[in-house]
C-alpha cells in the first residue's frame, strides 16, 4: 500500500499500480486471457499508447500475434459502468490505429467480443473470445 491505497502488481507493466475498480477488472482479464485462452503475457501490453488523427489514447489491453502485430484490443471499465454504444465507439476509435482482428469490451460483469468480418469490413458480435492459437488463423 502506498499512501494507504490498495495496490496490485501488473505483470505487463511490471510494477504495482493503484487498485481501482477498473484496474481490478483489467488485472483479472489479463490473467483470464493468459490462463484460460493461452495468450502469452509476453505478447500483451496494458495501457498501450495509440495516436490517431494527432490525438493520443490508451487502450487498456492489447494482445499481439507472434510477429508483434496487434491482434486483440480490450477496453476495461469498472463493474458499475454500463457498456453502451459510447464505450463501443471508444474501442472502435482505438482500432482505427490498431487494425486488430478482435475487440473486447468488459466491465467484469458483462463482456462483449467482436470479430472483424473481412468480407463485410465490419465487426460482428461473437459468442466467445478465441484461444490464442485459433485467433492467429
Amino acid at each position: 500500500m502506498a499512501d494507504g491505497r490498495a495496490e496490485i502488481f501488473d505483470p505487463l507493466r511490471k510494477k504495482r499500480v493503484a487498485l481501482t475498480p477498473e484496474e481490478h477488472v483489467r488485472q483479472y482479464f489479463i490473467q483470464w486471457l493468459h490462463k484460460e485462452r493461452g495468450y502469452p503475457l509476453a505478447l500483451m501490453m496494458s495501457e498501450y499508447a495509440i495516436t490517431y488523427n494527432t490525438r493520443s489514447f490508451r487502450c487498456d489491453i492489447v494482445c499481439f500475434d507472434r510477429n508483434l502485430k496487434p491482434l486483440v484490443a480490450v477496453e476495461c471499465k469498472a463493474p458499475g459502468v454500463k457498456i453502451d454504444n459510447t464505450v463501443i465507439e471508444q474501442v472502435t476509435r482505438y482500432n482505427m490505429a490498431l487494425n486488430v482482428r478482435y475487440v473486447v469490451i468488459t466491465n467484469g460483469v458483462t463482456t462483449y467480443a467482436l470479430a472483424l468480418d473481412d468480407e463485410k469490413q465490419k465487426y460482428l458480435y461473437i459468442d466467445d473470445i478465441p484461444e490464442f492459437s485459433k485467433a492467429l488463423r
